[in-house]
């Protein structure tokens, strides 16, 4: 019989990384609110969050990141001359953001990886499983990986981390994760991983993308992880902990994610983002994919 966990009502994300592959546009913007069309990045990870049911979200920031709380707060002198333009369309998208869920942030300070970052959000988490969301990962909101991810560790317990496959070339971008099958053809037990090996190290061409849902137990273990890849406090060390013990917390499952992911923390790749996703819509999509087309023709 499959036994029943708490269920999450909380979502961390980590946001205090310095966009340096986006400079010089995040001088002095941070890279979660770099638009994907008329939409900062930032809100859809939030908007895919409250979808799952967490809306209780903690935000993990740092130095210049302040925009950050003011596009999810009340911007009252807007709200008001859109009001009094009788422009309701643009004040139900201004007042979207700060309706979307209950926010609160935490500076990280020393900046010292993502596994630090996670720990700073012990004291607002508490004994609570809950998920983590990688800024940079875009999923298409079609295809609800969260909340899968939310069902399999309200069933099994323990933590569950989002994998995706990728070409063997490519593994040594990502963590990467050993697995065994289940009796689900979406997911695997999760028995080590290893930070960005290289290609010949690699235990599978699974990789690790930004969606997480973890066990409270994986604080006691990042307070105590040293430093490994690149100096830094890596995630990915402290849940090859837990998949190798699971009296620590539990077992370690996967989610294996076949859906339209979009990792605008890439400059290619955040161009294709737009482009797909304005594509896609009603609003836009008809002309720009007419423009598109004698755009490509031509410089075919």
């Amino acid at each position: 019989m499959t036994q029943s966990h708490p269920r999450i009502t909380k979502a961390v994300i980590p946001a205090a990384g310095l966009g340096t592959r986006f400079l010089p546009a995040t001088k002095a913007t941070p890279k979660e609110m770099l638009p994907v069309v008329d939409k900062p990045a930032i809100q859809y990870v939030v908007e895919e969050a409250v979808s799952a049911g967490l809306d209780d979200v903690l935000m993990i920031t740092g130095r210049n990141k302040r925009p950050l709380e003011d596009h999810f707060d009340r911007n009252y002198e807007l709200e008001s001359a859109l009001q009094k333009k009788g422009d309701a369309s643009r004040l139900a998208k201004v007042q979207e953001s700060s309706d979307l869920a209950t926010m609160h942030y935490v500076r990280q300070g020393d900046p010292r990886g993502l596994g630090h970052a996670v720990l700073c959000a012990a004291p607002h988490v508490g004994d609570e499983p809950f998920a983590v969301l990688l800024g940079d990962d875009l999923i298409d909101p079609r295809d609800p990986l969260l909340a899968r991810m939310v069902e399999v560790q309200e069933r099994h317990g323990g933590s569950v981390i989002a994998l995706m496959e990728v070409a063997p070339e490519q593994i040594h971008l990502y963590g990467c994760a050993a697995v065994e099958a289940t009796g689900e053809g979406d997911v695997v037990k999760v028995t080590g991983m290893v930070e960005k090996p290289e290609p010949a190290d690699a235990p599978s061409n699974y990789a690790v993308i930004g969606r997480y849902v973890l066990d409270p137990h994986v604080f006691g273990i990042l307070r105590t992880t040293e430093p490994g890849r690149g100096g830094e406090i890596q995630l990915t060390d402290a849940l090859q902990q837990l998949a190798q013990d699971e009296k620590a917390g539990g077992p370690v499952h996967g989610v294996v994610f076949t859906g339209r992911r979009y990792d605008t923390g890439d400059r290619g790749d955040y161009l294709r983002a737009i482009v797909r996703l304005a594509c896609e819509r009603e609003d836009l999509g008809p002309d720009f994919r007419t423009w598109l087309r004698t755009y490509v023709a031509e410089e075919m």
